[in-house]
This record gives structure tokens, C-alpha cells and sequence, in this order.
């Protein structure tokens, strides 16, 4: 696709700028500006990003039992999205060759779309456990996520026969793709927000599966609403697609609130100060203690 091309373009000095002629570019000081400020946060990026993720994959990995299975979700998040930081750091090199160029292009789309969809198994593994509980409680096996798992891996590969065949119709499949989970992301939490007064889950862990929710909804609006607009404007304009990738990029950063969030402690606290609506729970209603244990990490 063109955009892949336009972005590498930065790092690639032969490269023929009659290729954007399909995108409103001005060649001046203004677009030299904007490209080292986008390879420097794009360094920035991939150098906090990286460890950060490594450390989060094996915190979680410690944590996987039998009964305890929603760390699965978030580790297959994680590791899309150490996938994506090592694409940019191949996508830095200019290459010459337009196929390598293609090659990094899909597999950090793969890492994309992937975390997408692991997105969409964390808010909706986590609305189960309020809206759920019984099903949740008798559902929980190592093997169910696992299966999930592999089949959103799977998934990723479906637009590689459009990859191959017609470029030009990606922009729609993708900005179908990235338009779908919304709507059950909003679903989810209304939902949850909707079955918190009849929950039996505790009160801090209410707070903590509403914030997971509300952070995700949060995550996906400001992250990847820019490149659906992109996809679905008629013009296309360089700085738009500069923009939505930067904020494709700075998507791993965002996860890993995701880690902080399934996380007990200081967020507790956190989320008790920041509170704005009373969350009833009682001790006398509350799941035995493995089965709070179990649906948190």
C-alpha cells in the first residue's frame, strides 16, 4: 500500500517524492520538521515500549493456573504488540526494496489487528465476570482461552489473500475491521455499568473491571479512530496519515495500562479517589475467596 511507502520515505533518501501525489504534501521546512519529530518519538517509542512489554509478558506468564485464566488475554495482547515495536524498528531501515517494505508492513498490520481483537477478548472477558458470574465461574478452563487465542492469530492472516491480489481495497477492510469492535466495546460497558448494582463481585473490583473497560473504549477512540477516519476520507491528506500512524504507534504504550489495571494494589487506591458513583457490595454476598482470586490477576 501507498502509505507504507510514504512513511518509510523519511528514512530513504532516494526515495521518488512523486509518489504522494495521491496525498496533499508540501516538500518545505514544515514537512522536514514533522518527520524528525515523528522518528524521534517513534525511537522513543520502541525504546520504552520493548522492555516495558517484555517485563509485563513474564510478570503475567507467572501468574497463568488452571483457574486463573485472564492473564492469557492480556499476555496474547502484549506479545501483538511486541510485534508491532520490532516492525518499527525494521521500518526505520530504508530499505531499497519495496517488498521488504510490503513484508514489515503486513506483519505489523498482523500485530494490529491482533491486538485489536485480544482488546475485544480482555473487555469482554471482563464483562462476563460482572454480567456472568455462574457462566463465567464454570467456563473458566486454561483450554477455552487458548483456543480463542490461536483462532484470533489465525484471523490475522485472513486480508493477506487481498494483500497479494488488490491493495486497494485494504483501506475499506480494514477500516471495516477496526469500525467492528467498537460498538461491542460500548456494549460491554454499558452493560457492566447496567449489572454492577446486582453484582456479587467486590467493590474494588468493580472499580477495577469498569476502569479496564472504560480505558479500553478510551484506548481505541483516540488511538485508532484517527486511521479509520483516514481509511474512510475520500482525501487523502499526508499529515492525517502521519498522525493516525503515530497514534497507531503509541498503542503498545497504551496496553500496557492494561497490565497496570488487571493489576491489585496502588491502582485500588487510585480508583477509590477518583470514584464519582457509589458501587454497593456487601460481605455477606461476596464469592468465596478463590473465585474473587480467580477472576483477577
Amino acid at each position: 500500500m501507498e502509505d507504507v511507502y510514504i512513511v518509510n520515505a523519511s528514512q530513504d533518501n532516494s526515495y521518488n517524492y512523486s509518489n504522494t501525489t495521491n496525498y496533499n504534501v508540501s516538500i518545505d521546512g514544515t514537512w522536514e520538521t514533522f518527520v524528525q519529530i515523528q522518528v524521534v518519538m517513534t525511537s522513543t517509542i520502541i525504546s520504552i515500549g520493548i522492555p516495558l512489554t517484555i517485563m509485563a509478558i513474564y510478570s503475567l506468564h507467572s501468574l497463568v493456573r488452571n483457574d486463573h485464566v485472564a492473564p492469557i488475554y492480556i499476555i496474547n495482547l502484549l506479545i501483538s504488540d511486541l510485534i508491532q515495536l520490532c516492525c518499527l524498528i525494521l521500518r526505520l531501515v530504508p530499505f531499497s526494496n519495496r517488498k521488504i517494505h510490503g513484508t514489515i508492513y503486513f506483519i505489523y498490520f498482523c500485530g494490529v489487528i491482533a491486538s485489536v481483537g485480544f482488546m475485544v477478548c480482555v473487555a469482554l472477558e471482563r464483562y462476563l465476570v460482572i454480567a456472568c458470574p455462574l457462566w463465567y465461574r464454570f467456563r473458566r478452563t486454561i483450554k477455552t482461552p487458548v483456543l480463542v487465542c490461536v483462532l484470533v492469530w489465525a484471523l490475522t492472516l485472513l486480508h493477506l489473500p487481498i494483500f497479494l491480489v488488490n491493495e486497494k481495497v485494504l483501506p475499506f477492510v480494514f477500516a471495516f475491521i477496526f469500525l467492528l469492535p467498537l460498538p461491542l466495546f460500548i456494549f460491554f460497558l454499558g452493560g457492566t455499568l447496567k449489572a454492577l448494582s446486582a453484582s456479587r463481585v467486590p467493590t474494588d473490583e468493580k472499580r477495577r473491571i469498569v476502569g479496564i473497560l472504560l480505558l479500553v473504549l478510551l484506548i481505541y477512540t483516540l488511538l485508532f479512530m484517527p486511521r479509520i477516519i483516514l481509511y474512510l476520507a475520500h482525501e487523502k491528506n499526508f499529515y492525517l496519515l502521519n498522525l493516525s500512524h503515530m497514534c497507531l504507534k503509541l498503542s503498545p504504550i497504551a496496553d500496557l495500562l492494561l497490565y497496570v489495571f488487571m493489576r491489585k494494589g496502588t491502582i485500588d487506591k487510585l480508583l477509590a479517589s477518583v470514584c464519582c458513583c457509589r458501587m454497593d457490595s456487601n460481605d455477606s454476598s461476596r464469592m468465596d475467596s478463590n473465585d474473587i482470586t480467580s477472576s483477577t490477576v
